[in-house]
């Protein structure tokens, strides 16, 4: 059987080039330990294999952030979830995905996602200075207390909910 050849370095310096002793490892660690607990060696020691690279705490912590690009990726990727789960607007998408509105407009307009730029409209019937508007049908069919759907209908066949015509109004 083959004892394994260690040596011993400072662990707060970590030079493997300039070992502080170097043997067989059950003799390092024994010769460790006297050491430290005489006080000849008054920092941490540690038993390494020849070879062994340092290691760098600062190398290891750069390797832990994120990569920017990453994690740009994973923003665009909810922001399309969002939007394919309905949510159209630079407000909504930024409620949906927890950004900011100015990340979710600067990461729309970079991979040009599509956004609905128009509101919906509606005119009371009898009186056209009575006008109430929303972003989404959903919004519009709350204030008018009617459901979305009866909305839709008659914003195509210019009928009427509740006393108001309906129209969808693009945005320039």
């Amino acid at each position: 059987m083959t004892e394994t050849q260690v040596l011993v370095i400072n662990a707060d310096l970590l030079d493997i080039d300039h070992p502080l002793a170097m043997g067989t490892e059950p003799e390092m660690f024994k010769l460790a330990q006297h050491n430290y607990k005489s006080g000849e060696w008054p920092f941490p020691v540690r038993l390494v294999k020849p070879g062994t690279k340092p290691w760098n705490d600062a190398a290891y912590l750069a390797s832990m952030r994120p990569n920017p690009q990453t994690e740009e990726r994973e923003q665009i990727r909810a922001i399309r979830r969002a939007y394919h789960d309905d949510w159209h607007t630079i407000r909504s998408l930024a409620i949906r995905t927890g950004f900011t509105n100015q990340q979710v407009s600067h990461l729309v307009h970079k991979y040009s996602l599509r956004l609905r730029n128009q509101y919906w409209r509606a005119e009371k019937y009898n009186d056209p200075d009575d006008v109430i508007t929303g972003q989404t049908i959903y919004i519009l069919g709350d204030k008018l207390e009617a459901p979305a759907d009866s909305i839709k209908q008659a914003s195509q066949s210019n009928g009427l909910v509740r006393g108001y015509y309906i129209s969808r109004v693009p945005r320039a």
